[in-house]
């Protein structure tokens, strides 16, 4: 049985971003459960991806880290700007389904600092307090010095505790979030560390890696073959529904097998009709091996509860794409998800609420549009056009070279 079928997960429903590269001041409202970005290159798509994977990596490894990877705070800040780079998102804990929804609650950060030492400003998380009460901050941090207000549903008359910090570049949430006596702190920080982000390289899944079961796949993917095996010891009848939907899309494809080897590899071998012997992955094509990492994804166990795809058009024929936006609605009972795309056909079996239009504007930032508050779409949607036509045809207000 699966247990998560009667849980809705944790869901982003606001996110807004400042001095963040070239999303100098974008805020996305009323996200949905999937939602696809799409714009023209260099639109700053990637940069919103971007923006939760920089997240994920403060939480999971330090500020530091985060900053130092994309180059520090000279080249992660937008240009020609000044001021703290900022996100602030909004959020609603996972659920039981049908219960009351519960509140929501809202995330901010704001870094700042010299190039070589990034500091934070300004953490904080509130969230509100009945329907029409004021919000209520029960973190708030400043340079490694704040305080909190423990307890399941703290509010203003509960004892405010000040908790210092090891250093200015340290997260109050990070931090405190591993305490028990903080489950709205620590339940962001597992939601956050929790999310998967994917950059799949179809090159990195044929790698022959060290044989062994994985539970979650990698962002890159290179683990393929470990998380197959897990699932064939654990989940055989998980694997099994796997293997139908990459059969329905590659009919030729019997089963994906893990051939441990003598050295203590694992090899990942396609079996495909009508020969006995299955071929090596490295011999599979690009497009195959991208369709089985994507099904292994949103068919897991134990799903991320945000799971991150860019451009998955690459590599896969056409005709698949409207079916894997359908596998990734499905998957939204479990996950929410977040999708770049180039991709008319992606978008097609979508409604306007998921979709987003990303553009830079005269002045060199992103500006974003949901097609959804784009004048006539709905008209146009209602006399029996689709996004992806619509899209092709210039109808969108942008998202267009």
């Amino acid at each position: 049985m699966d247990v998560t079928a009667d849980r809705v997960p944790p869901r982003v429903e606001k996110i807004k971003i400042t001095n963040f590269r070239a999303l100098r001041n974008v805020e996305f409202h009323e996200l949905a459960p999937l939602s696809a970005l799409l714009g023209p290159n260099g639109s700053g798509k990637s940069t919103f991806f971007d923006v939760f994977a920089f997240l994920s990596d403060c939480f999971s490894e330090s500020l530091r880290r985060a900053v130092d990877r994309r180059g520090g705070l000279g080249e992660l800040r937008s240009r020609d700007a000044s001021g703290p780079i900022s996100i602030e998102l909004s959020y609603r804990e996972g659920h039981v389904r049908g219960a009351k929804k519960p509140r929501l609650i809202t995330y901010h950060l704001a870094i700042d600092g010299d190039p070589r030492k990034p500091v934070i400003v300004s953490e904080w998380m509130r969230w509100k307090r009945g329907r029409y009460g004021a919000p209520f901050r029960f973190l708030h941090y400043q340079k490694g010095q704040g305080s909190v207000v423990s307890g399941e549903v703290p509010e203003s008359e509960d004892e405010r505790r000040e908790q210092p910090l090891s250093g200015p570049d340290v997260l109050a949430v990070s931090t405190l979030g591993q305490l028990a006596s903080n489950p709205r702190v620590k339940a962001l920080r597992d939601f956050i560390t929790g999310w998967h982000l994917s950059h799949l390289s179809t090159d990195e899944m044929r790698v022959v890696p060290e044989a062994g079961p994985q539970e979650q796949l990698s962002r890159s993917g290179n683990n393929l073959v470990n998380v197959i095996q897990y699932l064939q010891e654990n989940f055989p009848h998980r694997l099994e529904a796997i293997f139908d939907a990459l059969r329905r899309r590659v009919p030729r494809i019997e089963r994906v097998i893990p051939e441990p080897l003598p050295t203590g590899h694992l090899l990942l071998m396609l079996k495909d009709a009508p020969f006995s012997q299955g071929v090596q992955a490295r011999y599979a094509s690009d497009g195959t091996m991208k369709l089985l990492a994507y099904l292994v994804q949103l068919y897991s166990p134990d799903p991320p509860p945000l799971i991150g795809i860019e451009e998955p058009e690459n590599f896969l024929h056409p005709k698949l794409l409207r079916e894997l936006a359908e596998e990734c609605e499905q998957a939204t009972a479990r996950s929410q998800l977040i999708v770049t795309t180039h991709s008319p056909f992606f978008i097609d079996g979508l409604d306007p609420r998921q979709v987003w239009a990303m553009q830079r504007g005269a002045d060199g930032y992103t500006g974003v549009k949901r097609i959804a508050d784009m004048r006539g779409m709905r008209e146009m949607l209602d006399s029996g056009a689709t996004l992806g036509e619509l899209w092709m045809e210039n109808y969108f207000e942008s998202g267009n070279p």
